[in-house]
């Protein structure tokens, strides 16, 4: 019992005030757990390990640059001091002793090369020569080289331009060059030594290093240029941008940078002798998940709260979704057109109150479509039959009058096909009081409203028509040629005298059904074929049926819809051609429809 009343009670409480009561528990529970207790000394703690982390990190890869930039050092010492100060080059030469020094080191060296004062290639390997027309005294590795004869000079990376050789052609590097003493008999100058330094090599090492999920490294000159990044591509192509500039003038440790609305750590430790820098980035959120004992700890903490949201939940989550999901069932019902589903009325007060508007909505809504789908069945076949029906008796009586006269003057057997062609031309025209024919039904009455014509005329024009075997089953709107052959008749035909033509096709293409009805007449100006399909183009004529190219048009969208139609081309003095567009219905499936309706 006291369950029950529980029940009832609770049914009567409003589902805002569940939500509240929900939210409420939830978000203080979480507040108490997460917030008081641990976050803001976690993610303290998570930043300080990962900032250790990466400049434990970014000395060993230091240590690996170090050791890599110093071994060629050591080979430009080599041949400094064990080759070339002892060698007399004017009388000697070298050749050998690069051969082996870049056996030794072909691993991380491209090329050797050492150069006079004055820009003369002396000697080279495994590059032969030296691109045609290159000035090295004009380049600026060369003359800062000159200009600071106590130290050594790195660049930047690039792709060897130096050297003519189709080994090396699209070889990247990186240049290290120093002044040296070159012997020559009795006299020394000044010359270049330089080391092409395999780029590959160098990125190699560099690739190997991670640094976390999301973290990265790159290095950086202190000019600010970028000597080596994990998406270098993308940042030469303006896909992807990196702080690299601001990042040459950090100093070395650890700092806090914002770029591009992201927060990021930012470890930095300069490469030895050259100046470099490596440059160690992670994201912000990096730091909350980063070791296994905070993952744990996490993983407790979730734990924890969603034990507790289950117990809070259990029995409040059911009372409040499982009445929106038989609403939302009903309502997907309705959505789907089934205006006659039973929807569901139970729950909280409000549910059970929009239950009951939606059903008293869902009864209203099927009576209106009711009536609406009565009203516009009922207006649609209106409009319908009003155009249908404007057919003018003159024809009639014209035709009657000419059977007179043939009778009179004793032409019976022309008069008996005029009244057979007359006699077929209604049969058509009335069909029962269907508004859709077959084609072959629709092409045998304007053929009989051709032949009456062509009697009546004395002859003054020819016609012909066309269809294939195929579209002779597919539905037609009745009386649709007839007034467009009418107009190209009274229109057309008046003045010929026996050079009229009259041609009438009827095919079947992609798009569906077309007809043709094309006449040698006195032909249209623009304006006239413009104004031709609107409210103006159609005066009733006694000599016709009354029924204009405007009427057509209108029957056929009003059945078929608006894409189908009539098309209009015309020139003064050479004719016009009217083209009709239908959808290619099997004339079957029509009938099946009215009776199944």
């Amino acid at each position: 019992m006291t369950g029950k009343t529980l029940s009832e009670r609770f049914s009567r409480v409003s589902i805002r005030s569940i939500i509240y009561l929900y939210f409420t528990i939830s978000a203080l529970t979480a507040l108490v757990l997460m917030g008081i207790s641990f976050y803001g000394r976690l993610v303290s703690q998570m930043t300080s390990v990962i900032q250790e982390e990466n400049q434990t990190m970014l000395a060993q890869v230091n240590h690996s640059v170090d050791s890599y930039l110093r071994t060629i050092m050591k080979l430009s010492d080599s041949l400094y001091y064990d080759v070339i100060k002892n060698a007399d080059l004017s009388t000697e030469s070298i050749h050998n002793e690069l051969n082996l020094l870049y056996d030794n080191n072909r691993d991380c060296v491209s090329n050797i090369a050492l150069f006079s004062k004055q820009g003369e290639l002396i000697d080279t390997f495994p590059a032969a020569r030296l691109k045609t027309g290159l000035d090295v005294t004009a380049e600026d590795w060369f003359t800062d080289t000159l200009e600071r004869t106590e130290n050594l000079h790195f660049t930047t990376p690039h792709v060897q331009y130096i050297f003519d050789s189709d080994e090396n052609q699209y070889t990247w590097v990186i240049t290290m060059t120093r002044a040296v003493e070159i012997t020559k008999g009795v006299s020394a100058e000044q010359g270049i030594l330089l080391i092409d330094i395999t780029y590959g090599s160098l990125k190699q090492l560099l690739d190997s290093i991670t640094m976390g999920n999301h973290g990265y490294l790159y290095l950086v000159s202190p000019g600010g240029q970028l000597i080596y990044h994990p998406q270098m591509q993308l940042i030469d192509a303006g896909q992807m941008q990196e702080n690299f500039r601001a990042a040459a003038g950090y100093r070395d440790g650890n700092c806090r940078e914002s770029y591009q609305g992201e927060i990021r750590d930012v470890t930095v430790k300069s490469v030895g002798y050259t100046g470099w820098k490596l440059v160690g980035v992670t994201p912000e959120k990096e730091s909350y998940l980063n070791t296994l004992k905070t993952k744990l700890f996490m993983v407790f903490l979730i734990a924890l709260f969603l034990f507790m949201l289950m117990i809070i939940n259990a029995s409040i989550s059911s009372r409040i979704t499982i009445p929106i999901r038989e609403l939302e069932k009903s309502v997907n019902a309705l959505e789907n057109g089934n205006l006659d589903v039973e929807v569901y009325q139970g729950g909280s007060y409000e549910i059970r109150h929009l239950g009951r508007s939606i059903g008293d909505m869902a009864r209203q809504i099927k009576v209106l479509m009711q009536d609406i789908v009565a009203e516009h069945e009922s207006k649609r076949k209106s409009e319908f039959d009003t155009l249908q029906s404007q057919i003018n008796p003159h024809f009639l009586y014209n035709t009657l009058d000419i059977i007179v006269w043939m009778i009179e003057n004793e032409q019976k057997s022309e008069a008996v096909r005029v009244v057979t062609a007359l006699a077929r031309f209604f049969r058509i025209s009335l069909s029962k009081g269907k508004s859709i024919i077959p084609v072959r039904d629709e092409l045998e009455h304007v053929r009989n409203y051709l032949m009456i014509q062509q009697m009546r005329f004395k002859n003054k024009f020819t016609y012909t028509i066309d269809a294939a075997p195929e579209v002779l089953g597919y539905a037609s709107l009745k009386l649709m040629l007839q007034p467009l052959v009418e107009n190209a008749i009274y229109h057309g035909m008046e003045f010929k005298d026996g050079d009229g033509i009259i041609e009438i096709k009827a095919e079947q293409k992609e798009d569906g059904l077309w007809f043709t009805v094309l006449d040698n007449g006195l032909g249209m100006t623009e304006e006239q074929v413009e104004n031709l399909l609107t409210d103006h183009a159609h005066v009733s004529s006694k000599r016709g049926s009354g029924i204009g190219v405007k009427n057509v048009n209108e029957r056929i969208r009003l059945y078929f819809g608006n894409e189908y139609g009539l098309f209009i081309e015309s020139e003064p003095d050479e004719g016009t051609t009217i083209r009709i567009h239908l959808p290619a219905v099997d004339y079957r499936e029509i009938q099946e429809k009215e009776k199944t309706v």
